[in-house]
């Protein structure tokens, strides 16, 4: 991979090398029909072909039941903020939120527009650097769906045991989809943004029970009614076709590789080195208690903020980009998503030893 550098950026994030190249090709001349996949017709057959091909393939790789619709949309994961509520709230009804971080504090800011929001835990206290045990909330019998953000991109947390309830329960898997099996069953919304673990900025991908279709009070907006997505296959209006397009690149790329269980061996490897060195540290500082540390985002502290720095500086000039941490809880952040490789890793590491020798 000639010129490249590491990209730990938590999105747009890295992307498979073999599907950069193969993507550059088929935006000039797609599959050899001399046109340009970013001009062909979204209602052409070669591209009606492209989304059932990525729609099969997730399907396959993520085991979704058949009473499942898979949509493709755009606005973000940010509007999904609005739209879960928008589908599943009629007026009078409440709604569950488990608040850990930014993205969910949007979330509930967003639903509060549309009913009451009950927020059964928050870690916010501690500055978000953990998740709750199932025995730390409880979710009100009158609720109408219990929210979720599966991994916290900022503050470096993940739900490693996802939440159990009998109501409906709603996930945002933006930077964890993909890296892991999990049961599609047992949720009635899981929806994630394209940029960190599937393929570029602008699509979002939204997996809905059918019974749950119908549920949206006819006040909401045409467009932001998941059943009008869902009757079209994501055909209503102009879908985001260069993304779901290199959506379907890296699904197969996911799939040559093992599929979701070999990527979370994968996974867990690489995340096991760099917190192992972080560990072994008295220098370095992780932000999340361990029993919530995420495998997407490792989030870390030096001793000073001059020092974190001076490491981001040094860092960028060896060709390791995109540590510097969120504001909100300063020092570093690696995002190692699925295709970032372990040789990207194994580099930060070394650097990581180095730079503690001349400044600790």
């Amino acid at each position: 991979m000639p010129d490249r550098i590491y990209n730990f950026s938590a999105g747009p994030a890295t992307l498979p090398y073999e599907v950069l190249t193969q993507a550059a090709k088929d935006i000039v001349n797609f599959r050899d029909k001399g046109i340009g996949l970013i001009e062909m017709s979204h209602r052409s057959k070669e591209f009606i072909g492209v989304v059932d091909e990525c729609e099969a393939l997730l399907r396959e790789l993520l085991a979704i039941p058949a009473d499942y619709k898979v949509l493709f949309l755009q606005g973000g994961a940010s509007t999904q903020f609005a739209m879960v509520p928008m589908n599943l709230l009629r007026p009078g009804q409440s709604a569950c939120y488990l608040n850990t971080g930014t993205w969910s504090k949007k979330a509930i800011k967003e639903a509060q527009l549309f009913g009451a929001v009950d927020v059964a835990y928050s870690s916010e206290a501690s500055n978000f650097d953990h998740v709750p045990a199932p025995a730390d909330y409880t979710v009100p019998a009158a609720t109408e769906y219990l929210y979720f953000v599966s991994n916290n991109t900022i503050f470096g947390t993940q739900f490693h045991t996802m939440p159990a309830t009998e109501k409906i329960t709603v996930c945002d898997m933006s930077s964890d989809i993909l890296s892991r099996p999990v049961d599609v069953s047992r949720f009635g919304i899981i929806f994630a943004g394209a940029q960190k673990n599937m393929g570029p900025a602008g699509c979002t991908l939204v997996i809905i029970r059918e019974d749950l279709l119908d549920r949206a009070p006819d006040t909401v907006p045409t467009m932001f009614r998941y059943k009008t997505h869902a009757d079209k296959g994501s055909m209503f209006n102009t879908p985001p076709c260069f993304a779901i397009y290199t959506v379907g690149l890296v699904l197969q790329w996911l799939k040559k590789l093992g599929g979701l269980t070999a990527i979370e061996k994968m996974n867990r490897d690489k995340a096991a080195l760099l917190y192992d060195a972080i560990d072994a540290s008295d220098f370095y500082r992780g932000h999340a208690r361990k029993d919530s540390r995420s495998l997407m985002n490792v989030t870390f502290n030096l001793p000073t903020p001059e020092l974190e720095a001076k490491f981001v500086s040094e860092a960028t000039a060896a060709s390791l980009d995109g540590l510097k941490g969120h504001r909100s809880v300063g020092g570093c952040r690696a995002s190692i998503y699925n295709a970032f490789p372990r040789e990207g890793v194994e580099k930060l590491v070394e650097f990581m030893g180095e730079f503690e020798k001349k400044n600790g």
